[in-house]
Formats: C-alpha cells, structure tokens, sequence
C-alpha cells in the first residue's frame, strides 16, 4: 500500500482531486496511476537536474506498472517559464503522440508546474495534468490550484491559464535532495499562509522550523496545513476574483524584484517572496495599519530560516525605484491602471487594499534603500 500521510480534497465538483502527501510515493505511482487512470499514455515534463534525481524512480515505477511514458525535458531554472520552451514542451507532447485522453505530469518544481501546466491546457485544447511536485514550494503552493503560465519581458506569470490538475502527488522524499537554498525559498510560502489568515500557524512554525528543515513528522504536517489552506480559498474562488488575491502576499514587491534581477538564481522566487512580504508588514506599519513589531518578527523569523529579508540582501542590488515602480505598475492585480497590494493589519491578518498611492509605494521604496 501507499504510504500516504495526509490526503487533502479539492472539491471543485466534476473538477475535484486529491493532494496525496507521503514519503517515496515515486515509487508508488505506477500503481496510483494505474488505478485512477487506467490505459493512459504520460509525457513527463521536467528539468535537467530533476531528470537525474526523481526521473529514473518515476519510470520505474510506471514501467512496473505497464504505463507508457514519454520523458520531455528542459533546461532547469526560471528561463524555462518563456515562449520558447512552451513551443518545445507542447510540440514534444504532439511528437509522441499523446491524445487528448492521454495525460501530462510535472515532475519538478513551480517551474516546471507551470510550465506543464499551461503546456496541458492548449495542448490538444486541453489534457489532464497531474502534478508531481519535487520542490517544497511547489508542494505548499504552485502545484495546487491550477495556475499555470509562463513569464514575459512585461513581468511574472503575465500569459497563461487556470488549468486545474486531475491529482498532486508530494513525495516528502524528493525534498532531501534541494539545495538549503532552495528549501528555504519554499519555506518562504509556507509561511505565508500563517502571515495571512492563521496566526497559530505562524506561531507553531516558529516553534517547529528546525524539525521542518530537519526532515521531521512536522514537515508532512506543514505542507498539508498550507495545502488545505489554499484549498479551501480556491474552493471559494478559483478563478482569483476575491479572496485568492490574498495568497499573492509578498508577491507584488517580490515580482519586480525578480523581474529587475532578470528571473535567474541572484534572487529565486522564494527569496523575492520573502523580502516582499517583509516589505508589505513594513509598508502597513508605516501607513498606520499594522504594528511594527510584527514586522521585526516576520523578519527574524525569515532571517533565522536562511532567508534574505531587505532590499541590501539582494546579490548585485537593485535597479531604481522608477524601474520596480514600472514592473509593480504591470503586477496582475493592476485594475485600470490603480496600484492593489495585499497589506496586513498583523501577523495573520492580511488584506487587499485598492487603490494604493503610487507615489506612497516609491517613496517607501526610496526609503528602504538606506
């Protein structure tokens, strides 16, 4: 049997599926596979570094289980979210001749989950997706959901589509072979959810961190906690017309960092997040709307999991404010042209705020500099 340790259920009617969570459910796949979907073909999406870890235990796995496969691989990093690797990911699904019965798996991080995913969604105008996710942030956050999508010239995640998968399966042991540097990028999104809505998750993360980070019970436990979380808000809207903007948190600030520093390893996706959600505890206190304490205490709090937490943290620093005020000015949330941050009231009391003053924000910006 399995060993699943939690199980958590997206009930999105004749959409709905599960998030299966345990250690080494690689190596029972085939099997889980086989059994929810009998006779269908895979093309396995992932990267060069994942192919070398996870790929061969994935194949294994289907093989022991008489499922046909087609491994799809691209360069690791977030290069690999562009229009280019898109064209390859889907014309290499067309290549093998997988049908629209037929079915597509992300092995790998949030790249590749995106990535995948938003290749499913048009490919053959649309194939189910089933994400395996290697990464902590994938498995706390990207691989649920049904975003997908790739990056533009413009900003972060600018093209794609909301394309829900048919099962996430997290296997906790693909999380010992990240580098600290990568695991603590996902740790950055666990802790979101606690800064959010769940102040005793925050509280019980300062508590547990270092069994987190040491592999420990609480780390099946952390990632199931976050992965219900987002459950319940993509039950309530999917499609990120309301509340679901909450979970951006820390986003705003973090994709034009990512942006200005080029989407490559001088800051990943984790570490943005991080001094983004800083920056936003930081930008409330100083609107009068939240405690600056709590700001400190997020921040230790980053700082103790290894995380980057201020503008000076960022290797090579950063463009000017002009230049991230023009990537915020392009953030998802933009509505007609009016700045939408999500700001807090305090440690789990996150909010979205409209029409925010641009000339607010880039003073603060200025301000954060020094």
């Amino acid at each position: 049997m399995p060993a699943i340790a939690h199980t958590v259920h997206v009930a999105l009617g004749e959409r709905a599926y599960d998030i299966l969570i345990g250690d080494r459910l690689l190596e029972d796949a085939g099997a889980i596979l086989a059994e929810r979907f009998p006779g269908r073909r895979f093309g396995i999406v992932t990267d060069a570094t994942v192919a070398q870890t996870q790929l061969p235990r994935l194949q294994r796995s289907l093989d022991a289980a008489g499922l046909l496969h087609t491994p799809i691989i691209v360069p690791a990093g977030e290069g690999s979210k562009s229009w280019a690797q898109l064209q390859y990911v889907t014309e290499a699904i067309l290549a093998a001749r997988l049908e629209r019965g037929d079915a597509v798996i992300a092995l790998g991080g949030g790249v590749i989950g995106d990535l995948a995913g938003f290749a499913a969604s048009i490919a053959r105008r649309g194939m189910d997706l089933i994400q395996m996710p290697t990464s902590l942030l994938a498995q706390v956050d990207s691989s649920v959901g049904g975003k997908t999508g790739i990056n533009s010239p413009h900003g972060k995640n600018l093209v794609g589509a909301f394309h829900q998968p048919r099962l996430v399966l997290a296997d906790l042991s693909t999380l010992d072979t990240l580098a600290p540097r990568q695991f603590a990028a996902g740790y950055a999104e666990v802790v979101k959810y606690g800064l959010i809505d769940d102040e005793d998750f925050f509280f019980w993360l300062e508590a547990n961190r270092a069994e987190i980070f040491g592999g420990g019970a609480a780390r099946g436990e952390a990632i199931a906690r976050c992965c219900r979380h987002k459950a319940r808000v993509v039950i309530e809207d999917e499609r990120e017309q309301g509340v679901r903007a909450l979970l951006n948190l820390g986003h705003t600030f973090g994709h034009a960092l990512e942006k200005d520093t080029g989407f490559g390893d001088r800051l990943l996706h984790g570490e943005g997040v991080a001094i983004g959600m800083v920056l936003a505890h930081a930008f409330s206190a100083r609107l009068g709307l939240a405690p600056s304490q709590d700001t400190g205490r997020v921040q230790a709090h980053l700082q103790a999991a290894g995380l980057p937490t201020t503008l000076g943290d960022i290797a090579g620093g950063v463009g000017s404010t002009q230049t991230l005020m023009a990537a915020i000015a392009q953030d998802k949330k933009v509505s007609r042209g009016a700045l939408t941050f999500i700001l807090t009231r305090g440690i789990g009391q996150a909010f979205i705020e409209r029409n925010v003053d641009p000339a607010a924000v880039a003073q603060f910006l200025d301000d954060m500099r020094g």
